[in-house]
């Protein structure tokens, strides 16, 4: 994505995520608003742009963070919430392990408390551990958490996944995690 794209792409993740009411929004129940009502909202923020550019960065944005509704007139966040919003995502089983990116800073609460969604709805978990680095990275060194989500699905607690493929928990309880050997980066 280039610059402008990358403008726009935060843009939409302030808006459909953190703080649609600062742009005189609202979201739906499953966090959905308008693509004509975003853009004339923007524009009378002076954020202008068109059908066109925001299409492109749904389509080119490689975490595929936005999702359009099938009628194309609809856009919302695949995850990552901090708003109230009900994505209407099935439980589903996890494979044997998922990844959580994290900095060291990080690991004496996690050990204590567990992986909480802190300001999201939920804990953001990767199927691989090249996509945890990188989340991991945008705070620091990264450290990669291993966390045992078949067992964890096996004792009753849910996960989902999203529309872009980013795993889901309400909370990641201690016993689940297995953290690095010396609990420093990977």
């Amino acid at each position: 994505m280039n610059a402008r794209q990358v403008h726009i792409s935060k843009l939409l993740s302030l808006i459909l995520r953190h703080k649609p009411e600062e742009f005189g929004l609202a979201l739906d129940a499953n966090g959905w608003v308008g693509i004509a009502e975003l853009l004339e909202a923007c524009r009378q923020r002076g954020e202008t742009f068109s059908r066109e550019e925001l299409d492109a960065v749904v389509a080119q944005n490689d975490k595929r963070r936005f999702a359009l509704s099938p009628d194309g007139q609809r856009i919302r966040a695949s995850q990552g919430h901090s708003v109230e919003v009900d994505l209407q995502l099935q439980p589903v089983e996890p494979p044997e392990l998922l990844y959580h990116g994290t900095v060291a800073k990080a690991l004496d609460s996690i050990r204590r408390d567990g992986l909480l969604p802190g300001n999201r709805q939920q804990v953001h978990l990767s199927a691989d551990v090249d996509t945890a680095a990188k989340v991991g990275q945008r705070r620091g060194r990264p450290v990669i958490l291993k966390v045992e989500a078949s067992r964890m699905g096996r004792d009753g607690l849910k996960f989902y996944r999203s529309e872009n493929g980013v795993w889901l928990a309400d909370r990641v309880p201690t016993e689940y995690i297995r953290f690095p050997e010396g609990g420093g980066a990977t």
